[in-house]
């Protein structure tokens, strides 16, 4: 069966119509196929700094972007702009991209890890650097993986979780500030049902969805009324009860079942989406993207994005890279001089996602066909089309 779509967006581009044939080419009006222009079909994907990656319904994974500390996992330090197979053979279950390197779960709950590792965050007992998959010591199966800016934590079947890699701050949430090579248990005797790395600092939910959070703590991003650094789990004020969480560079948000989002930390370039920055950040919950309901969130470097029932995107905070995906790098605000929208942007395109991953300065949406988009900075190729060209609205991946 064909499928139509836009080659890029219909708000912002005026490009030609193409449409996906039953083998995955795309082909243009005149029958044509587009070289090099093929999608994947990807069943989640996760934006880092300056890489991405992709995970297909078989358990194949996939990386493009930057690639100076082997993140691609392709045994190489080259980067690409298209996606690239991680090398070894693996067939994982779910996938995590950090700042500078991945993790990936394999079916029988095995974590391996590769990219940079000068602060550990692979947890392989070395700080290495690794270019294809190491399996993280210690012998721990988990359940769910999500990689930080420089540590790393894992979710075991019991709910307890563990972490590793740099924790000058505390996020690994172990009463020390010792970094580790290995993963420890987090202090407190917590069952957790999800959690989320952060950029120094963790963040995750119990089985009652009640957030705790630990590690570094100066803009208010463990979330408990003070800015005091935390070493160990502490609950986030207000007492309120969430199914979901994500955590960035040094703001957090997270989602009720009724889909309302709450965010606090840093509020510099609007990432709250409170539609004010005039406090700069805020240390407890507070009502983001007010009005809207989300099934999906994730929290970036300097921005948010959020996806509502209908699979329409949403993103606000910094836009100097595009990285809002609204078709308008200049504005449509200004938080001081920098690009913003201090309350949800529409992402371009009228693209249905299912889920969303704000990376650094780039956001990734997998759409209702399992192809992905990305926007933003494409300086490293992270967008995987295949340039460096940055795009302020949605372009497809391809290989």
């Amino acid at each position: 069966m064909t499928r139509w779509l836009l080659a890029e967006s219909d708000v912002a581009f005026a490009a030609s119509l193409v449409f996906v044939t039953a083998s995955g080419a795309l082909v243009a009006c005149g029958g044509e196929k587009v070289a090099g222009t093929t999608p994947i079909t990807f069943a989640s994907v996760s934006a880092g700094s300056d890489h991405t990656c992709g995970l297909t319904a078989s358990g194949t994974a996939y990386c493009w972007g930057s690639d100076a500390y082997g993140a691609l996992g392709d045994g190489t330090t080259t980067s690409s702009g298209t996606p690239v197979p991680v090398a070894g053979a693996l067939t994982f279950t779910a996938l995590s991209v950090g700042a500078e390197h991945t993790c990936g779960l394999t079916r029988s709950g095995a974590a391996y890890c590769w990219g940079h590792n000068n602060f550990q965050a692979l947890g392989d007992g070395t700080a290495t650097d690794r270019t294809t998959p190491a399996p993280v010591s210690g012998g721990l199966t988990f359940v769910a993986l999500s990689a930080g800016l420089t540590h790393t934590c894992g979710l075991a079947a019991t709910g307890a979780a563990y972490c590793w890699g740099q924790n000058v701050y505390g996020a690994l949430g172990d009463g020390t500030s010792a970094d580790r090579s290995a993963p420890v248990a987090v202090t407190g005797g917590l069952t957790f049902t999800t959690l989320s790395a952060g950029g120094l600092y963790t963040c995750a939910l119990t089985t009652a969805g009640a957030a705790y959070c630990w590690g570094f703590n100066l803009y208010g991003e463990v979330g408990d009324g003070t800015t005091t650094g935390r070493w160990a789990p502490v609950a986030v004020s207000g007492g309120l009860s969430f199914a979901s969480l994500s955590t960035g560079y040094d703001h957090a948000c997270a989602v009720t079942s009724a889909g309302v989002a709450y965010c606090w930390g840093v509020n510099g370039v609007g990432e709250l989406g409170i539609g004010t920055i005039a406090d700069g950040y805020l240390t407890t919950p507070v009502v983001a993207a007010r009005g809207l309901a989300f099934a999906a969130f994730s929290a970036g470097g300097q921005h948010s994005c959020g996806i509502t029932s209908a699979g329409t995107a949403y993103c606000w905070g910094q836009n100097a890279d595009g990285e809002l995906g609204d078709g308008n790098m200049a504005g449509p605000e200004s938080c001081g001089s920098v690009p913003c929208s201090m309350t949800p942007a529409a992402v371009a395109g009228r693209l249905v996602f299912g889920t969303v991953s704000a990376g650094d300065r780039h956001s990734c949406g997998l759409s209702a066909a399992g192809t992905v988009y990305c926007w933003g900075s494409n300086q490293y190729a992270q967008l995987g089309n295949g340039t460096k060209v940055t795009s302020d609205v949605p372009v497809l991946v391809v290989r």
